[in-house]
């Protein structure tokens, strides 16, 4: 309370820890699962997408990135002029 009273601010652990809990134990803590470090952090950074909800705007991000690593040369047919023959 001591603090609450120097800076004006609640300091609002609980909702706090419960965010905490439903953004990260409620997924990463289920039965059978293990971590490594590095793959938590990229599931929460994943679950932060779809929650905050960015999910479509993400897709589209993944999407355009992975047809540029796969196919480095499609701008350059982008400017052809493709022709039938009759």
């Amino acid at each position: 309370m001591l603090h609450k009273a120097l800076t004006g601010y609640p300091i609002a652990s609980g909702v706090i820890e419960g965010a905490c809990r439903h953004y990260v134990k409620d997924r990463l803590e289920r039965a059978g699962m293990h971590w490594t470090r590095e793959g938590a952090q990229a599931m929460l950074d994943v679950r932060s997408e779809f929650l905050n909800g960015d999910w479509e705007a993400f897709q589209q991000f993944r999407i355009e990135r992975e047809t540029k690593r796969l196919y480095p040369q499609r701008p350059i047919l982008d400017q052809v002029t493709w022709t039938l023959s009759v």
